[in-house]
């Protein structure tokens, strides 16, 4: 049996489930939902997580930018 062979028997099982059953639709359908709000969630922390060192790095880098602009903001205010 090749690859392709092996892939697709498994495809071709969930496909007639689907297609026969309303119900395996809905599972599937919800499943389907479930993974990837699991995957959004995975990813936002990844790019969010303050341990990350890039994360920090642009936490950094953004409250840099905002403070060298308050200071000008209230340097000009005060002349």
């Amino acid at each position: 049996m090749n690859l392709q062979f092996i892939i697709l028997l498994p495809l071709a099982v969930v496909a007639y489930f689907i297609l026969t059953d309303e119900g395996a639709a809905a599972a599937f359908y919800y499943v389907n939902k479930l993974a990837f709000a699991k995957i959004k969630r995975y990813w936002w922390w990844l790019m969010n997580n303050p341990r990350n060192p890039v994360v920090k790095y642009m936490v950094w880098r953004r409250s840099l930018k905002t403070a060298n602009r308050l200071k000008k903001y209230f340097d000009e205010k005060n002349k």
